[in-house]
């Protein structure tokens, strides 16, 4: 898990017929599976960036009229056209692609009318497909969300309680947004082997119907908590992994959008807090400073909760 080198970095092994796929936090190294390049076409141009998605088929469109363009060199038949002329062949193919037709260039023959018809149809599908593919890139709705760089636990209202920030960059609402927070650590059961255990953490508050600019998520570590009479040194050896994920509705749009952090037992902070981000203006307004969104302080050690220890100072 965390511990394990990433893919690709000196000293890891090459595995033949694997496949590094991108993950929250890391890499992961399938092995085995099946490909379907064609099948996640649509997904891949989602995800790409808007760069490389209009720069992919900004490429198609060239491959294809190149394709045609050596099509009506080799065949002829295009008046006004030198003969065995590779760019008068290709402008022709991006005219009758792009149904713009100056008039300049024409089919003559048979078999290069056939070809126009090929080349029409195969516009269309193309111009349909560009069309969807771009569309839904650009209607898709992406949460701008952000989460605190550390987690951090500390003692409020007597209690051990783990918290962290989620924060809303666009400013406006995430309706109904629902938040979870899940617990990975690794186990090794008597009869061998090792398990990756996944299990829920309680919140104080799981739900905001209105989330605007910044949310405050916490979970009380008591009794019945996975994270009960757990230290630091036991959190590195399991190799624990803390995951939130937040899902809502896109107040203008009114699409379902979605976000998810991942933090290593090396981002929790013993002993310490959120520096607070809201003050009260003299004229009674609200200050929300973003500036101090990651900013932690340490919290005073006591009997039941001796953190900070002064080694971690």
């Amino acid at each position: 898990m965390s511990s394990a080198p990433a893919p690709g970095a000196p000293g890891t092994p090459a595995i033949p017929g694997s496949a590094t796929v991108a993950a929250s936090g890391g890499d992961v190294v399938v092995v085995g599976q099946e490909t379907t390049v064609l099948r996640d076409l649509y997904h891949a141009v989602l995800r790409a960036r808007w760069s490389v998605a209009l720069l992919g088929l900004t490429g198609v469109f060239l491959v294809l009229n190149l394709f045609f363009a050596v099509l009506y060199m080799e065949l002829g038949g295009v008046a006004h056209a030198r003969h065995h002329s590779l760019s008068d062949a290709f402008f022709f193919s991006v005219q009758t692609m792009g149904t713009i037709g100056y008039g300049a260039m024409y089919p003559e023959t048979a078999v290069a009318n056939t070809v126009v018809v090929v080349e029409a149809v195969t516009s269309l599908v193309v111009t349909a497909m560009a069309t969807g593919l771009v569309f839904a890139k650009f209607s898709r709705s992406n949460a701008r969300v952000v989460f605190t760089s550390k987690l951090v636990i500390s003692p409020m209202q007597g209690v051990p309680t783990l918290a962290f920030r989620a924060g809303n960059r666009r400013g406006n609402l995430v309706v109904e947004a629902q938040l979870r927070l899940a617990l990975v650590r690794t186990e090794h059961p008597p009869e061998g082997g090792t398990f990756y255990r996944m299990v829920d953490l309680e919140l104080t508050r799981d739900r905001s119907p209105a989330f605007s600019r910044s949310w405050t998520v916490m979970h009380q570590v008591k009794p019945g908590s996975p994270l009960w009479g757990m230290t630091p040194e036991q959190m590195q050896a399991e190799e624990v992994e803390i995951m939130a994920s937040l899902n809502g509705l896109d107040e203008t749009s009114m699409q379902a959008l979605h976000a998810r952090h991942r933090w290593y037992a090396a981002d929790v902070v013993w002993g310490a807090r959120h520096v607070d981000v809201l003050s009260e203006l003299p004229d009674g307004r609200l200050l929300l400073d973003l500036r101090k969104f990651d900013a932690v302080e340490p919290t005073q050690p006591t009997e039941a909760f001796p953190y900070p220890r002064p080694l971690d100072r």
